[in-house]
């Protein structure tokens, strides 16, 4: 796995006649990436031979494109730590992030990220590739998280992610019991004045649109799946303060921390997206963890 990354096209009917900068540019890769291409050891070739973008495609040329050699940032060291991984092919890795651990190094926990188990992980197979996470979680929520092993790859999802073709399903213990079954939380998320952690509903945030179902009610909570139409900074967690059901244990929001469990009850169980290479639907989804189960078990008691 030590060569580098590289797509190949036979030419049929729909690609005869294009130059290959646009063939190139229907198959979404960018300008950005041509020119690491040309000019960071990347290479474009037809039946072999080294062209130019201005090569006018003919039918049954093999095109191959090389992309420039990756390797990951100075902040991302490769440790040997435990991966749950769900599913792994040559172009991505769907993952399930226990909490307590980042998605990436920060100032505070600059080791032990999911970024630097992946790093880890990539040296033992000699992948020598940047972590690309494609969907990012909170330190302390539990769950699926996508990764792209190339940048051109994470610039597919990416696009996927803008459009709404990437779905992603949450599941969480909220403090309270909800009155309805099902609603949509359409309120504008913003940073709390004078913090650099805590976000708010306020009216001059981004827009953000979050969807709710109740799965139960138990005696002092509400067990509920949330789907996003945005991705904002703490969204699920703003949300349902906002709501007036702030998660149990997040204390951040308003949560009751005696519920036993140590941080906030969220976990990303779910993930739909179509392969971007192979064309097949595909889900992948991951259990409640321990603690989360045990709080439920315990409210039963």
């Amino acid at each position: 796995m030590t060569s580098q990354f590289q797509l190949k096209w036979v030419m049929e009917e729909n690609g005869a006649g294009l130059l290959i900068k646009e063939f190139l540019k229907n198959e979404e890769i960018s300008r950005t990436a041509l020119t690491d291409i040309k000019f960071k050891g990347g290479s474009i070739l037809v039946n072999g031979e080294t062209v130019n973008v201005r090569y006018k495609l003919q039918k049954g040329d093999e095109l191959t494109v090389i992309f420039p050699p990756e390797a990951p940032s100075e902040g991302a060291k490769g440790e040997d730590l435990p991966l749950d991984i769900l599913y792994e092919d040559e172009f991505l890795l769907i993952v399930n992030k226990r909490p307590e651990m980042n998605t990436i190094p920060s100032r505070e926990h600059p080791t032990g990220s999911l970024a630097n188990a992946i790093v880890g992980y990539y040296e033992q197979q000699g992948l020598r590739a940047a972590p690309h996470i494609v969907t990012r979680l909170d330190r302390n929520t539990s769950g699926i998280v996508l990764v792209a092993k190339h940048r051109h790859v994470h610039h597919l999802f990416s696009l996927m992610q803008r459009k709404g073709q990437l779905k992603r399903a949450y599941e969480a213990i909220a403090n309270g019991l909800f009155v309805s079954d099902s609603g949509t939380i359409i309120a504008p998320i913003g940073r709390k004045e004078e913090s650099i952690i805590e976000r708010e509903v306020r009216e001059d945030g981004q827009y953000a649109c979050t969807h709710y179902q109740v799965i139960r009610r138990y005696r002092s909570f509400t067990r509920v799946e949330l789907k996003l139409e945005t991705g904002r900074t703490h969204q699920i967690r703003v949300h349902l303060a906002y709501l007036g059901h702030p998660l149990i244990g997040d204390d951040l929001y308003g949560g009751p921390v005696s519920a036993g469990i140590k941080r906030q009850a969220l976990h990303c169980k779910k993930i739909t997206f179509t392969h971007p290479f192979r064309r097949e639907r595909m889900t992948f989804s991951a259990p409640l963890p321990s603690d989360m189960t045990g709080c439920l078990e315990a409210e039963e008691i």
